[in-house]
């Protein structure tokens, strides 16, 4: 079962150097975790996978995460749109947050878009079962809600019935939505990339 051990989260300061191990290494409750992942796999009849760090990993997490807050700019009140597309967009947001962290601690890319592809809540419960710790019962119910989030896409629900909004308000989303890219730079070490300021011409 040593190769189910998560790699524990990096916490610290950002822009701060981590040295990327090699092999997975189980924190504290690395053996809750590898039962939890273990469940996870069989539930939903994946293969099992070795989580390694490599710098290309935490580079692309760094990227998602970034591309996560550039993507909150279309949930900002007065922006265009409908509620379905308000709810493919925060779909969009939280998929790219947890990619982040799944990313950091070591899941390829290419076996989240096989085994998790647009599915919110597989990718937060992959998440929490490798030390994210958003044990938030709004957000899981939201993650639900969201998953999978093409189905709030315009083209799907030309084709479909509405899904189930669970009650949401815009607010509410904006919020959950915050505290988890909060939560997930905490976590990963990452920031949102500030704005450059242009200095005037002298």
């Amino acid at each position: 079962m040593d190769e189910l051990s998560p790699v524990s989260p990096m916490r610290r300061s950002p822009g701060a150097v981590a040295s990327l191990p090699r092999t997975p290494q189980a924190g504290p409750s690395g053996n809750l975790h590898n039962a939890t992942l273990t469940a996870l796999w069989q539930g939903d009849d994946n293969a099992p996978v070795q989580l390694v760090r490599t710098r290309e990993g935490r580079n692309l997490s760094r990227a998602r995460f970034q591309r996560a807050h550039e993507f909150m700019r279309p949930l900002e009140p007065g922006s265009p749109g409908n509620w379905p597309d308000f709810l493919y967009s925060a779909g969009i947001v939280a998929q790219l947050a947890l990619s982040s962290h799944l990313l950091d601690v070591g899941f390829r890319d290419d076996w989240c878009a096989r085994h998790i592809g647009l599915f919110v809540s597989s990718s937060l419960a992959y998440a929490n079962a490798t030390g994210l710790g958003l044990e938030c019962p709004e957000t899981a119910r939201l993650a639900q809600v969201l998953s999978p989030y093409s189905q709030w896409n315009c083209l799907s629900l030309v084709e479909n019935l509405p899904p189930n909004d669970g009650g949401f308000t815009h607010n509410e989303i904006r919020s959950l939505l915050r505290a988890m890219t909060d939560h997930v730079g905490h976590i990963t070490g990452h920031a949102p990339r500030r704005p450059r300021v242009r200095r005037a011409a002298s």
